[in-house]
């Protein structure tokens, strides 16, 4: 009693080794995870072959497929020797050896391997491509179903079993989530065989191919320039080190503190104007402080970069249980009260009371915070029930400022009106840091036109007068208001 896999390799007969041959040649039966295989013309004539095809078209889903196969050849290896042949190598995406060998190991059957050559080798060697040099294997199937896929742009991909159109379609939506459309890819048919094809196209093109069957595979090679997450903190890495950069050696986390800053604001500033370009290079100087950050603290041995990501990672997976557990929501309120629920869970159990304002940045934007704050307190109902009190307690407000008399209460009712306004803005649904950043701009560009028109006209600035100033402000708003 045993059971002895072979693999076929991925062409014709040629491709057999001779230990497979010569363990076939001497079987009365072998039984064929499928009989589309080039080898199978090929097999000798003497043995008997049994074919699991039938499976394939009875079945629900593949899991059904393999576990029926796997069922049928541990009853067969009860009435003696089993031999079993499938395509490639039996450990190259073959999900029934996997399956065959952890079930037969439980029953107390014994299970021979005996490779054969995989579809990589004549992938391989039919692009042009060194293995060893940071290939990635993969199933179709599997990178397919994923929204972002874990991979390296910044090494080879093979990918195996993009047997249809219909996967290649699905696998070129994944694929350019990391990848260009117009990035230079290969469709590999029937590699190794003398009906081997190499399509070399876009990668937008690969569901157009007509070629495309069972022995089809996608190489698809590394991006031109670095553009993985690890490539970065490699660079960090290298110029923290002796050999890297005297400026970079010298920084300290809280050296690093103010450019931090400085560029979050870049980042937004970017947002409010719309540039895309300069918003993808502002988010580059951010990551940069995120992943010189990690590295210092590396190097302190507090934690790592992957610390960082598995962090956020598990995070936003236990605050969304709608996704990713069994709660429901209705919509978008009962989400955010499940994420407060969670968060208090989570910075709980420390005996400590808690505040619902703990926690608060302390180096957010005066502006921001003031929102933030009372968004945090209206949650527990300590704000007006309507905008009617909002708006009496800004008139309130308005009159306090206008009797102050010393500067410190002139500061102290000009700071309480701003803290109404941050009200007044959350009421309706406006963040109060970006209105008024918008504001800032709006006012910077029209104060510059108004200067740039005074100049084009040769008139004097210090001899004109708030009137005069006035007309060249309305001016430039009716003619921003017609673009």
């Amino acid at each position: 009693m045993g059971i002895v896999v072979v693999g076929l390799g991925p062409g014709d007969g040629r491709l057999l080794t001779r230990e497979v041959w010569q363990r076939l040649a001497a079987a009365e039966t072998v039984y064929l995870r499928t009989a589309r295989h080039p080898a199978v013309a090929d097999l000798p004539e003497t043995v008997r072959q049994i074919s699991f095809d039938a499976v394939y078209d009875t079945a629900a889903d593949f899991d059904a497929v393999y576990d029926q196969i796997v069922a049928d050849l541990l009853a067969a290896a009860q009435a003696g020797p089993v031999l079993y042949a499938v395509p490639g190598h039996p450990f190259i995406a073959e999900s029934t050896v996997t399956r065959l060998a952890a079930a037969a190991a439980e029953q107390g059957i014994p299970v021979e391997i005996l490779p054969g050559l995989s579809f990589v080798e004549p992938s391989l060697t039919a692009v042009r491509a060194d293995g060893l040099d940071g290939l990635q294997l993969c199933d179709a199937l599997e990178i397919a179903a994923y929204h972002h896929p874990p991979l390296n742009p910044d090494a080879p991909l093979l990918l195996g079993q993009v047997y249809n159109r219909l996967i290649a379609s699905e696998l070129k939506m994944t694929l350019t989530t990391v990848y260009p459309d117009e990035h230079p890819v290969c469709l590999i048919h029937a590699a190794g065989t003398d009906e081997e094809r190499v399509e070399s196209i876009p990668l937008f093109e690969i569901d157009r191919s007509p070629h495309i069957n069972h022995l089809t595979s996608l190489f698809v090679p590394p991006l031109p320039a670095k553009a993985d997450l690890t490539a970065l903190a490699e660079t960090v890495a290298i110029l923290r080190s002796p050999e890297g950069c005297p400026w970079d050696q010298e920084q300290t986390p809280q050296s690093m503190r103010s450019g931090l800053l400085e560029e979050t604001a870049e980042v937004l500033a970017a947002l409010d104007s719309g540039d895309q370009r300069n918003l993808q290079e502002e988010l580059g100087d951010l990551l940069y402080h995120i992943v010189m950050q990690a590295q210092m603290a590396a190097e302190a041995g507090a934690f790592r970069l992957s610390d960082v990501v598995a962090g956020i990672e598990a995070k936003l997976r236990y605050r969304h249980p709608h996704v990713w557990g069994d709660r429901q929501v209705s919509g978008t309120a009962e989400v955010l009260k499940n994420w407060e629920e969670l968060k208090k869970e989570e910075k709980g159990g420390d005996g400590r009371p808690q505040s619902i304002l703990d926690n608060l940045p302390a180096t957010l934007p005066a502006l921001a915070r003031s929102q933030k704050i009372q968004k945090k307190v209206a949650k527990v109902g300590f704000d007006w029930p309507d905008m009617a009190g909002v708006w009496q307690k800004l008139d309130e407000e308005i009159g306090e400022l206008k009797t102050a008399v010393t500067p410190q209460e002139q500061q102290a009712e000009l700071g309480d009106i701003l803290f109404v306004l941050a009200n007044i803005a959350k009421w309706l649904k406006v963040d109060a840091e970006t209105a008024l950043r918008q504001a800032n701009l709006r006012f910077t560009r029209r104060f510059q036109l108004v200067e740039a028109m005074a100049a084009e006209r040769k008139l004097d600035w210090d001899g004109l007068d708030l009137a005069a100033l006035d007309e060249l402000w309305r001016e430039v708003k009716n003619k921003l208001s017609r673009q």
